[in-house]
């Protein structure tokens, strides 16, 4: 015969409190001192005990879900920066009892491409990761449903939003090569109508500035349709073509540096003796190509945690403030870049 399933009455007696706070303890709301707690968990562990996700939604009008959207163009091998942002954000929702369910959806809105868990509102909340049509984001407030956005920003919809602090990144990049005696420092951006993109470029002229340097425009490239590793293959392929001499190049993200790297070399061009490479995002490849990629480093894991946590905010605590969460960027030297010709 199997087993009878625990209940949170059992819970409840083995820990010798009220149902209620057993309730209290077990979805993390209201105040219970740090003893009865110790209790309640004791019995949970001892129990074996598990929610039962059913009871809680016909009871609380919570499904226990947490929708997770990002562009299909995202998700891609070279570029694995919000597969990291949904483990985060995975393993915070561990600690709030919460399931992640993740789809994904076109650039462009596609009425048909709308995910279930919106369609059916069998989620508490959605996180929106990375650029895509703002379509999205006013159907979730159409119906109601908590949402906040990791790495972009929609032109249309005010939700809140959990980024690093991309000028600061920009800076950090552009500064390092400066400060090795750089001067001509291409960047190479791509997607412009991205904020995070426009953003370090914003941030590589303030380095700039900084220092009393006058940027010369010829060598910024932000005109690549996106910011894959072809198009940082390409952007670099055109700027050799201008002929405009450059002892260093900034790339917007890893994916484009990889691309770079690969033209670099084609062109016979050596990294770092003849130009310094340097990324954004320090994505695990950087310490597999060669040489590896200086970049700087983005805590996606971080980033994805935050957004749960200012997510249930608005889920749990009814938060309606429009916020902008921003982390803080490192940056991680590798053998990319030198002062401008040596090793």
């Amino acid at each position: 015969m199997k087993p009878r399933r625990s209940t949170i009455k059992d819970v409840a007696r083995r820990a010798g409190v009220a149902v209620s706070t057993a309730s209290l303890v077990l979805n993390s709301k209201g105040y219970v001192s740090a003893e009865l707690r110790r209790k309640v968990l004791r019995a949970v562990e001892e129990l074996d005990y598990v929610p039962n996700r059913s009871a809680r939604a016909l009871v609380g009008k919570s499904t226990g879900n947490i929708g997770f959207i990002v562009a299909q163009e995202h998700f891609s091998k070279v570029e694995p920066f919000y597969t990291k942002v949904l483990l985060g954000t995975e393993f915070e929702a561990r600690q709030h009892d919460y399931y992640i369910l993740l789809t994904t959806v076109p650039f462009s809105y596609r009425a048909n491409a709308l995910p279930r868990f919106i369609t059916e509102q069998s989620v508490d909340g959605v996180i929106c990761a990375g650029r895509m049509g703002d379509r999205y984001a006013a159907e979730l407030v159409e119906r109601g449903i908590p949402a906040v956005v990791v790495d972009y920003g929609f032109k249309t919809v005010r939700l809140p939003v959990i980024n690093v602090d991309n000028v600061r990144g920009g800076f950090l990049a552009t500064e390092h090569l400066l400060s090795l005696g750089h001067r001509r420092i291409a960047f190479l951006g791509g997607d412009a109508g991205h904020p995070s993109i426009a953003s370090r470029l914003i941030g590589y002229r303030e380095a700039f500035r900084e220092r009393g340097i006058v940027v010369d425009e010829r060598l910024i490239r932000a005109d690549e349709p996106g910011t894959g590793t072809a198009d940082g293959y390409n952007g670099t392929r055109n700027l050799l073509r201008t002929k405009e001499p450059f002892t260093a190049l900034f790339a917007c993200n890893d994916a484009m540096a990889i691309g770079a790297l690969r033209a670099l070399k084609e062109s016979g061009i050596h990294i770092p003796l003849n130009v310094s490479l340097v990324g954004f995002d320090n994505i695990d490849l950087c310490f597999h190509i060669d040489p590896r990629l200086t970049s700087v480093h983005v805590p996606k894991e971080e980033l994805g945690a935050q957004a749960l946590k200012v997510l249930l905010a608005v889920i749990e605590k009814g938060s309606t403030a429009v916020t902008n969460t921003l982390i803080d960027p490192e940056l991680i030297v590798r053998e990319s870049s030198s002062r401008p010709g040596r090793t």
